[in-house]
C-alpha cells in the first residue's frame, strides 16, 4: 500500500492571489446617520443628559443611553479585542472618520450594560413563513482555573456551557440564542428561544429532536401557529407531531362528524 502524500498545489494566477491577500486586510465600517444612537428627547427644559445609568445618580435620573450605540461600541470591542477605554476612542475616532457627531459612551456606562444587555441578532430574512432549526451544544469554559491546573497541579474540573440555536431553515442565519449552565436542559430554553422572534413574523415550523418533544414545547409553539416537526435520528426523517392551526382546522373540516373526539 502506497503511503499518504499531503496534495502539493501551484499557483498560477499571481495578480489575482496577490488582490485577494490585499482585499483580506481592508476595513470596511460603515455607520447609518439613521440610526438611534442619540438619546431621545425628554421634553424637560435643562440640559439634556449625554450618557445613561440603570440607577439614580444625586437624585438626577440619567437618561437611558440606546442600546444601538452600546451594542456597536462592545461589537467593536470584542471585534479587535480592546479593553473598554481603548474601545470609546476607537469608536469616537471612527465616528469623526465619516463625519458624525455623536458622543461614545465611556468605558463605566459600557461596563455597566454590557452585563444585562439583550443583544440584538441583524438577520436580512428569507421569503415567506419562517421555518426555525433549534438544537444546542456544549462549550468549554477555559479560563484561570484550568491554566493553575496545568501550572500548578490543582483542581481538572471543566466548565461547560450550553448554547440553544435557532436557525432559519432557509438562510441558515442564527435567528435566536441562549446560553445556560450544562445542568439546564433544552426543552425548557425554547420558549424563550421563540420569544426573540418578533410577533410580527410568522413562524411556519419549528424542527427540533425528540428532546423537545414534551408538553410544554408543544404549546408553545401551537401559541404561535407553527407546526412542530421532530427529526428522526436513527432514519433520517421527519414526524410531524403537531400541525399548524390552518392545518388542524382543515383536518377537522374534512373529518367525518361522526368521527370527531367527544
Amino acid at each position: 500500500m502506497s503511503s499518504w502524500a499531503r496534495t502539493k498545489y501551484k499557483t498560477t494566477n499571481w495578480s489575482a492571489y496577490n488582490e485577494a491577500l490585499r482585499r483580506r486586510g481592508s476595513l470596511t465600517v460603515w455607520f447609518d446617520p439613521d440610526m438611534e444612537w442619540i438619546p431621545p428627547p425628554t421634553g424637560k427644559r435643562g440640559r439634556q443628559q449625554s450618557f445613561s445609568g440603570e440607577e439614580d445618580r444625586n437624585s438626577i435620573r440619567w437618561i437611558e443611553f440606546p442600546t444601538n450605540a452600546i451594542q456597536s461600541c462592545l461589537t467593536m470591542k470584542v471585534l479587535f479585542g480592546m479593553p473598554l477605554r481603548q474601545t470609546t476612542g476607537f469608536v469616537q475616532s471612527l465616528l469623526r472618520l465619516v463625519g458624525l457627531d455623536w458622543n461614545v459612551p465611556d468605558f463605566s456606562t459600557l461596563c455597566r450594560r454590557q452585563r444585562k444587555l439583550n443583544v440584538a441578532i441583524p438577520y436580512r430574512g428569507g421569503t415567506g413563513p419562517l421555518s426555525l432549526l433549534v438544537d444546542s451544544t456544549g462549550i468549554k469554559a477555559e479560563g484561570e482555573g484550568e491554566w493553575n491546573a496545568r501550572k500548578h497541579g490543582g483542581s481538572k474540573r471543566r466548565i461547560w456551557r450550553k448554547v440553544h440555536i435557532g436557525i432559519d431553515e432557509q438562510t441558515l442565519e442564527i435567528r435566536a440564542v441562549e446560553v445556560t449552565g450544562s445542568n439546564i436542559g433544552d426543552a425548557p430554553i425554547l420558549p424563550d428561544l421563540l420569544d426573540q422572534i418578533p410577533t410580527d413574523e410568522e413562524i411556519g415550523s419549528v424542527t427540533a429532536d425528540g428532546a423537545y418533544d414534551t408538553r410544554k414545547c408543544h404549546e408553545a409553539i401551537a401559541a404561535r401557529g407553527a407546526a412542530a416537526v421532530r427529526m428522526l435520528s436513527r432514519t433520517g426523517g421527519v414526524r410531524i407531531l403537531t400541525p399548524a392551526p390552518q392545518e388542524r382546522q382543515a383536518m377537522e373540516a374534512d373529518e367525518p362528524r361522526c368521527h370527531r373526539p367527544q
